[in-house]
């Protein structure tokens, strides 16, 4: 009985052993969490990863008329990292609800390899009106009409 009782409890550890492991996950050192950008963007793809989904979208300039381009004029496209894909449609953000040319707007903190994506973090994340983007300047949570897709609020980036 006494073995029993032992290998009981040590099933016990190995289990809470191996939840810690899936809770870990990963590191967020990737991003500059020291920085956050807020952007407003014409969505370009979403990416229901089961891990994090990853929202693609081209940032608009601060008239909010025209798209960010390259030298070669191609639309600069940013990748934000979001929860789950699961977690993420709880709230909202599928691929079926946000439809490419969807204008949303997010707090990102961005890569430290100066890369076009960063993570959400606790950073809010809404959805304008269908094809209306928001005054030059401001973003979607200034918007009538717009949805905040989960929790937080678009942080004020500093000067």
């Amino acid at each position: 009985m006494q073995n029993l009782n032992h290998l009981r409890f040590i099933s016990a550890l190995a289990t809470l052993g191996l939840s810690g492991g899936v809770l870990a996950h990963h590191s967020f050192a990737m991003y500059d969490t020291t920085k956050t950008l807020v952007m407003t963007g014409i969505i370009t793809q979403v990416d229901p990863n089961p891990n994090h989904l990853q929202v693609f979208f081209a940032p608009l300039n601060e008239a909010r008329d025209q798209v960010l381009k390259d030298d070669k004029g191609e639309p600069i496209v940013w990748a934000v990292e979001m929860d789950g894909a699961a977690q993420m449609a709880r709230v909202g953000v599928t691929v079926n609800a946000l439809p490419r040319g969807t204008i949303v707007s997010v707090g990102l903190h961005p890569l430290r390899n100066g890369h076009t994506g960063g993570g959400r973090g606790e950073s809010g994340f809404f959805q304008c009106p269908a094809d209306i983007a928001p005054s030059a300047g401001k973003h979607c949570d200034s918007v009538a009409g717009s949805v905040a897709l989960g929790k937080g609020v678009l942080p004020v980036p500093a000067p």
